[in-house]
């Protein structure tokens, strides 16, 4: 009997025309990585400048604002498990302070 694809589950033939896109994206993170090492292992450089690097390293703001859009949902999660832990009193102070951002 042959068991039942699940609906996540790729078949090869999607792998493979995946694959040229991974080899593209890992290629871009490695030019990402290669110039933040550079940048960081420059004598020259006294205080690092996170701005700097996101502003003059191509591509590195749009994977960095990429990478903390698809946290947001972890941390949201972390932030409502939390919730029962803490005080009554810690509680009112969180919900006044997003009271004041509306």
């Amino acid at each position: 009997m042959r068991k039942a694809t699940p609906i996540n589950e790729k078949t090869d033939k999607e792998i493979i025309e995946l694959l040229p896109n991974k080899k593209d994206e890992i290629g871009n993170l490695n030019r990402l990585l290669a110039a933040v090492l550079n940048y960081l292992s420059d004598d020259e450089v006294e205080e690092i400048d996170i701005e700097y690097l996101l502003d003059n390293t191509e591509g590195l703001r749009e994977w960095w604002d990429q990478y903390r859009e698809s946290n947001r949902k972890k941390i949201a999660e972390e932030i409502k498990k939390s919730l029962g832990e803490l005080s009554l009193k810690e509680l009112e102070s969180i919900h006044k302070k997003i009271k004041g951002k509306e």
